[in-house]
Order: C-alpha cells, then sequence, then structure tokens
C-alpha cells in the first residue's frame, strides 16, 4: 500500500496562517459590531443589517471576484483584498453614524468575496484529490480556532478600549494577512479571457446543490450576530461561550469526519451533518442555561464543521480545474446569501418576537435543506445520465 500523499507543505502552512489571520480580525468585528450599532442608536433589526450587508455584497460579487481570481491569479486577490479591507476596518473606527457603517459594510463585503474565493481556490490546488475533503478541514481549523477566540477577545477588547480600539487591532491583523499574502508563492494565472455573459461567469450546476448551503447557513448567519446578545439576554456568561464551544466541536469532530467521507464517499456523510446542524439549532431555540449552550453548541460544530469541507470536495471532482475560483465564488454566493438573510431576517424576528423564536424558525429553514439537498443531487445525476 502507498503512503498517503502529503497534506502538509510550507504552502500549506502560510495558507493556514493567512486564514487564521483573516478570521481572527472578523470575529471580532462581527459580534461586536452590533453592540456599537445599538449604541449609536440602531435597533435589533438595524445591528443584524451590518452582517447581512457584508455577506448580501460578498454573495452578489462573489463569482465574479472568482473568476478574476482564475484570471489575473490568487494570490494577487488575496493582497489587494487584505490591504482594501485594512483600510475599510480603520474606516469603521471614524464612522459618525451606523448609516455611515452600512454604507461602508457593503463595499467591505465585495472585497470579502475576494479573500473567500481566491483562499478555497488556492488550498483546493495544494491538497491531494484523494485527500482533499480532509486536507480542506485541516485547513478550516485556521478559521475555526480563530472563531473560537476572536469573539472574545473582541468583546474584552471592545469593554475595555472601546470601538475604535477594536478597529484599530482589525487594522493590524489585516495588514498582517496582506504581508502573509505576500509571502505566498504566485500561482499560476490562468490566461483564458474573462467570461462575457452571466451564464458562463457563474457556475450554475454548483449553485443548483448550493442552495443546500444557503437553507443551513441561514441559522449561521443569526448565531454569528446574536449569539452573544441571546446569551446575555439569558444571563449566561460569558457572553461567548458558544463560540468557542462551537470551535472546540469542530476541532474534535472534523478530521475524523473528513477522513471518513473520503474513505466512504463525500454523499453518505452529508445528511448526516444536515441532521446535526438542524438538532443543534433547535437546542439553542430552547437553551436558557449554559449547560444548554453547549450542547447546543457542540451539536451544531460537529454537522456545520463537516458539511462545508465534504460538500466543496465533492463537487470539485466534477468541475473544470481553471474554474475553480468560479466555482467557489458561486459556493460563496449561496452560502453568503444565506447567512446575510439570517442574520437580516433573525435580527427582525428576535426584536418583535425574542431571540429564541428567531432560533427555533433558523432551524426549521435547516430543516428543508435535508429534503431540498436530496431532490438536487437526484436531479444533478438525472442531468448528467
Amino acid at each position: 500500500m502507498s503512503a498517503p500523499e502529503r497534506l502538509f507543505t510550507p504552502r500549506f502552512a502560510l495558507m493556514f496562517g493567512f486564514s487564521f489571520t483573516v478570521f481572527l480580525s472578523a470575529f471580532q468585528l462581527f459580534p461586536t459590531a452590533p453592540f456599537h450599532i445599538l449604541a449609536l442608536g440602531g435597533s435589533h433589526t438595524e445591528a443584524g443589517l451590518f452582517l447581512g450587508f457584508l455577506t448580501y455584497a460578498s454573495a452578489v460579487s462573489a463569482p465574479l471576484t472568482g473568476a478574476v481570481a482564475d484570471r489575473i491569479g490568487k494570490r494577487r486577490v488575496l493582497l489587494v483584498c487584505s490591504s482594501v479591507i485594512a483600510v475599510f476596518s480603520a474606516l469603521y473606527a471614524v464612522a459618525p453614524s451606523y448609516q455611515i457603517m452600512l454604507g461602508l459594510v457593503v463595499v467591505h463585503g465585495m472585497f470579502w468575496s475576494g479573500l473567500l474565493s481566491a483562499s478555497g481556490a488556492y488550498v483546493t490546488d495544494l491538497v491531494p484529490p484523494s485527500r482533499r475533503a480532509e486536507g480542506l478541514s485541516y485547513w478550516g481549523f485556521a478559521s475555526i480556532i480563530a472563531v473560537a477566540v476572536a469573539p472574545s477577545l473582541g468583546l474584552w477588547v471592545f469593554d475595555n478600549g472601546g470601538w475604535t480600539a477594536l478597529c484599530i487591532e482589525a487594522t493590524v491583523l489585516n495588514i498582517v494577512m496582506a504581508l502573509i499574502a505576500w509571502r505566498l508563492p504566485a500561482d499560476v494565472a490562468r490566461g483564458h479571457a474573462m467570461p462575457r455573459r452571466l451564464q458562463d461567469l457563474v457556475e450554475w450546476r454548483v449553485l443548483l446543490l448550493g442552495v443546500t448551503l444557503f437553507l443551513y447557513s441561514f441559522s449561521y448567519g443569526g448565531i454569528t450576530s446574536f449569539a452573544a446578545l441571546h446569551a446575555e439576554q439569558q444571563g449566561v456568561v460569558p457572553r461567548a461561550i458558544y463560540f468557542t464551544a462551537f470551535a472546540i466541536a469542530i476541532i474534535v469532530t472534523r478530521p475524523f469526519i473528513a477522513r471518513y467521507a473520503d474513505e466512504v464517499g463525500h454523499q453518505k456523510v452529508i445528511i448526516p451533518c444536515l441532521v446535526a446542524v438542524v438538532a443543534g439549532v433547535a437546542l439553542l431555540s430552547v437553551a436558557t442555561t449554559r449547560t444548554g449552550f453547549l450542547v447546543s453548541a457542540f451539536v451544531f460544530g460537529t454537522g456545520f464543521g463537516s458539511a462545508y469541507p465534504i460538500f466543496v470536495a465533492h463537487l470539485m471532482k466534477t468541475v473544470d480545474n481553471q474554474r475553480r475560483g468560479a466555482t467557489f465564488g458561486a459556493l460563496i454566493g449561496a452560502f453568503d446569501t444565506g447567512i446575510g438573510t439570517g442574520s437580516i431576517a433573525l435580527g427582525w424576528i428576535g426584536e418583535r418576537y425574542g431571540l429564541s423564536r428567531a432560533f427555533a424558525v433558523a432551524a426549521s429553514l435547516a430543516a428543508l435543506s435535508i429534503p431540498y439537498y436530496m431532490w438536487a443531487r437526484r436531479s444533478r445525476s438525472e442531468v448528467k445520465g
């Protein structure tokens, strides 16, 4: 039996560091921005618009930024986007109103999609196809570890140093991201021309299955924006405990689930992951104690943390290597639309009916991802046949 192909290379380590810094910066900003918007006179609905607007802008622009990465090179896109987001992080510090913040975050979201599309495609080029789910899962630990510490760190900086201090820290982290991107070896830019027609720009086959991501990422948008606020309302401390437990669950379970998926087939593992997502959000809707929050976070993290890399690994077997950036763009479009819609909708529902009911709605929508995925998989197989 031949030895497994190598996963951990110097370039893989650099991309791990890059992604860790990306999410360390972003997930200090995302959970704290709602508190700052409320302090500026905004409502819960308007607080949810911050993440909502960012992810909508990301979703709309992701097919384009993914195609640009295929055309000019993923490293260049990472370098440019990191530098621009550093500027926006600084601008948040001096924005005098939440309306201006919401205007800035729309443009921020366009460059955010470039980071996600280009980094995902860059790493996919690095990992061996036979270990793709496992490789993407290990790379994903960078974001998971960052999410485990970033909200607590961000809330601490916000409580003790204020919003300006938090934005300055985010600016510095984004400059560090740009320096890491500069150190990355250049990838080979594809010489083909940019698609001129919408039907050629977007990977429609990917979007068909990507609706599954929309349905279950809806809940993640609400959790990212309001889990800390929900904990505060329920008297659960520390406020960021959900994010920490969520991250630990992924770290503990993801390597084993992803390796198993590579061995037995990705499609066999996706539905159990979706079931765990639904159960985790449903548990959060009724959680009133620290134990309840921890159980929900662990169940949700087990399903959510493994679903995405397995989903990507499955799709990458069927797309052109020269369209990996565009493929990630289509996936991010579906994923970020779900996150943005969840953040906005659950903010509106939470303001009127309470966050517990808002998370119950999210669990119901996530449950629809299971029959939809089964239908889309069957439809796609029939088209291919």
